[in-house]
């Protein structure tokens, strides 16, 4: 398989063949703020220790970190993003340093002017939270009534404009309505569909027959495939490598700190420094020194899409 039919356009097989404490930076996830106005069941919210904005300074002491390692892209993230005051002065940031993608992971729960706002300012990457067909499951899933047909209206417009996926969070209070959730998303032409199992809610998705396929969207048709297969969302099996090679280019950073990904950084895991100018080197160290297959955040969280991709960089890199 090469990773280039995953559908995320962060991996690549170049990418695997290449990465290393000298290439390019290729994505790196900044959180912004943990305030945020829905109340989703499923999120962990912050670490203790890590609430708050992220002051401005920080924010762009990181980002320039990023860009003098040659960052390609970026995303930004909360909480809800949209809360933070000054994300159109980072974006601008990233737009004068040629970064190619601009991303922003969002509740879909702003004004409709201030989406387009972001997408003139340079945004070219939006990842909604769509857990919900309807307002009555919307609101059991965000603990936000209301928000419903606002959330699609901006899905609607922005698919229009530019890049959409959403993301659909199952636990056992959705998880019957996923077919439905799959349609509205496809009529509302998104993009592509990520669909990923809570934390907490962590098992082998018992997929409807009736799901169809979307041949136009590579990542909901190899996680679709996945889930056919029995093989769940979440988690590494014996079989796959015990390093993470994504680290490499990798990074998400919370306050001050910068952490392996953003799934260890949201399950609350450990950073693995301080951001600053031994930030590679410390995730170089991390790469080497760091067992996956021991430590239980990774081994029971790590996404299919990081899996396959540490697996082809090690067959690659045997080669």
């Amino acid at each position: 398989m090469k990773l280039e039919d995953i559908g995320f356009y962060t991996l690549s097989d170049n990418r695997a063949q290449q990465a290393s404490m000298t290439s390019l930076l290729h994505r790196c996830e900044l959180i912004l703020t943990d305030r945020c106005n829905f109340k989703c069941g499923y999120c962990r919210g912050a670490k203790p220790g890590y609430s708050g904005d992220l002051t401005l300074i920080d924010a762009m002491k990181t980002l320039h970190s990023w860009f003098a390692e040659g960052l390609k892209n970026v995303r930004f993230s909360g909480g809800e993003p949209t809360l933070y005051p000054q994300l159109h002065d980072l974006i601008v940031q990233c737009r004068l340093h040629n970064v190619e993608r601009i991303a922003l992971s969002t509740n879909g729960s702003a004004k409709t002017d201030d989406y387009l706002r972001l997408c003139d300012k340079g945004v070219n990457d939006f990842s909604i939270s769509l857990d919900a067909c309807c307002s009555s499951t919307s609101a059991i899933m965000s603990g936000i009534k209301g928000m419903h047909e606002h959330i699609m209206r901006n899905i609607n417009v922005l698919s229009e404009l530019t890049y959409v996926t959403v993301g659909v969070v199952l636990t056992d209070k959705n998880a019957g309505e996923l077919l439905d959730i799959v349609r509205v998303a496809q009529d509302a032409g998104v993009s592509d569909i990520r669909i990923i199992s809570a934390a907490q809610w962590d098992t082998t998705l018992r997929i409807s027959a009736d799901l169809p396929d979307i041949p136009h969207m590579p990542i909901y048709t190899y996680r679709l495939a996945n889930m056919r297969a029995g093989r769940n969302v979440r988690g590494i099996k014996e079989s796959d490598t015990n390093r993470c090679p994504l680290v490499l280019d990798d990074m998400a950073v919370n306050k001050d700190r910068h952490f392996p990904c953003i799934i260890y950084m949201r399950e609350h895991g450990e950073p693995i420094g301080v951001v600053g100018k031994n930030m590679r080197r410390e995730q170089e160290r991390w790469f080497l020194h760091h067992d996956t297959h021991l430590d239980r955040i990774c081994k029971m969280n790590c996404l299919d899409v990081c899996v396959d991709y540490n697996n082809r960089w090690e067959e690659l890199h045997a080669a």
